[in-house]
């Protein structure tokens, strides 16, 4: 409940996932939560996939995926280790010989095949996401559409790989520049995005002419695999993508994927710390990388801005996946003069979200990933509310859902030292911070050692272009909370990474810049 009286809301207490009010979502039959009813049952794969065929660990060995709104088993996946990594990334330098050579329009044409495969299984895919992810429905199939628009636009990409002709001081002297692919890639993906994070690296790799080994995360591989077995009805031919599931060999083939000599280059998204691990491992060969590391995203609402906007912005920001994205607002500063005002009506909202289990058209939002998830998130908020923070909404672990489930949470008054403000929550949680002037704020939005994504809000032109300048991040949202799209180059600065996702820019990661100089003319 709020402790200041100028905050004071019409929301529920702080427990407001209580049987009997309307706003807890009408719980759907968990017993058979963990079952996905697919209309093509061959996109459920439960192997590894080397060379073209689906195999087993070498030892039999499996390891389970959860559901985490039930804590169901969703099914066994084949745990590989280094020897399986080793024969995969051998592979995929046979098929690169290959692949390499074929031409950008023939790239293109199997690639357009994928993504309309993509787009006519949309139902399929997005009933994996939320099985494994816990992500609504209706957000999942979202997820599917934005991974399809990679490998619709690399595509398109796969037959502009322009080189260029520079000018020759020499008479009898041509310079010219050619792109070519850089070779076998590894590509380590997270489990909050199950889809979305292989179609932007998978895409620009297959469009540049490399081959892949992919590492998808233990607790959503089965997306993964479902776009492989997709990839190969669209033509994709043996060698090129092959897929190591793994759980208890997570070291071992983290390792092999960045030191082998035959990988070229390396794309992760995960947390800063395993980036500065990977980035160590790969320098034994000097690969290239491309890193998308933590976020620690400012989200500033000026005095002039429409606050109405600003919350709109502030929800599809901050509680998208459940809180559980890179780009998600992690500090929430509001000018004074807006802050009653601001507080009130995202409190409002807030207390409005139905959580749940995904496959129920009800939910707005699904579980956590698993409990060191909540753990962390609770932790936060006892933080941040030991150091004077009130609780306009939730505050707590969800009651009378078996699955991870956290209650979405609005803090106000929060310390601008509380620990919600250094490390990136990845949860539901909106802590407001409140301040005075401009210079103030740009301080304390910066004051971090990651730069992946700020937002704010302000309709004063000026302010705009000062502030966008300002933020030390790669990339920002002045009046919007959404900012991905497959057309941009998606990236960070400082510790959040290196390296651009999507957009033009995004096939380059993949190639490599070749000068031939022809003398003798």
């Amino acid at each position: 409940m709020l402790r200041s009286p100028a905050l004071r809301v019409a929301v529920r207490p702080q427990g407001f996932l209580k049987p009997g009010r309307n706003t807890w979502l009408s719980v759907m039959t968990y017993a058979t939560a963990a079952k996905i009813n697919l209309k093509d049952a061959g996109l459920l794969k439960h192997q590894g996939f080397i060379g073209g065929k689906w195999i087993d660990a070498k030892d039999k060995a499996t390891f389970s995926v959860l559901n985490p709104a039930t804590k169901e088993e969703i099914g066994a996946v084949s745990d590989m280790g280094l020897e399986e990594t080793k024969e995969a990334i051998v592979v995929a330098g046979e098929a690169f010989k290959s692949w390499s050579k074929t031409t950008g329009k023939h790239r293109h044409d199997i690639l357009m095949k994928f993504f309309k495969l993509m787009m006519d299984n949309a139902d399929d895919l997005a009933m994996i996401i939320t099985a494994e992810n816990g992500k609504p429905l209706a957000e999942a199939k979202g997820e599917n559409a934005y991974s399809a628009s990679f490998v619709e636009w690399f595509a398109e990409e796969a037959v502009r790989t322009y080189g260029e002709v520079i000018p020759s001081a020499m008479m009898n002297l041509r310079n010219v520049v050619v792109k070519q692919p850089v070779g076998v890639v590894s590509l380590l993906t997270p489990w909050n995005f199950p889809s979305a994070m292989i179609g932007r690296k998978l895409a620009p790799a297959l469009a540049a002419g490399c081959t892949a080994v992919i590492k998808p995360p233990a607790e959503t591989p089965y997306s993964t695999l479902a776009l492989v077995e997709l990839a190969q009805r669209a033509g994709i031919p043996d060698g090129v993508i092959n897929v190591v599931p793994t759980h208890a060999h997570l070291k071992d083939v983290g390792r092999e994927m960045c030191e082998s000599k035959i990988v070229k280059k390396i794309s992760f998204t995960g947390s800063t710390p395993i980036a500065k691990l990977l980035m160590s491992q790969a320098a034994s060969t000097l690969k290239k990388v491309s890193f998308e590391a933590g976020g620690n995203a400012p989200f500033i609402v000026f005095d002039d801005a429409d606050v109405e906007a600003a919350v709109e912005g502030a929800i599809a920001s901050k509680f998208r996946g459940t809180g559980q994205t890179c780009v998600c607002a992690n500090r929430i500063y509001v000018h004074s003069s807006v802050y009653a005002d601001f507080a009130s009506r995202l409190a409002q909202k807030v207390d409005a979200f139905k959580i749940g289990n995904g496959m129920d058209k009800e939910t707005t939002h699904g579980p956590l990933i698993h409990e060191r998830a909540i753990e962390k998130v609770q932790r936060h908020v006892d933080d941040a509310v030991s150091r004077g923070a009130s609780i306009l909404v939730g505050g707590k672990k969800a009651e009378g859902l078996p699955g991870f489930f956290y209650e979405p949470t609005v803090l106000c008054d929060v310390d601008p030292h509380a620990e919600v403000t250094d490390e990136e929550t990845f949860g539901p949680v909106a802590a407001l911070i409140k301040f005075e002037t401009e210079e103030e704020v740009i301080r304390m939005a910066n004051d971090t050692d990651v730069g992946l994504a700020g937002y704010f809000y302000s309709r004063d032109i000026g302010r705009v272009w000062r502030v966008a300048e300002a933020l030390q991040v790669g990339m920002v949202g002045a009046n919007t909370g959404l900012i991905s799209q497959a057309v941009i180059p998606f990236g960070g600065i400082k510790e959040s990474g290196l390296g651009r996702e999507g957009g033009p820019h995004g096939i380059d990661e993949y190639m490599n810049t070749k000068f031939i100089a022809f003398g003798g003319l």
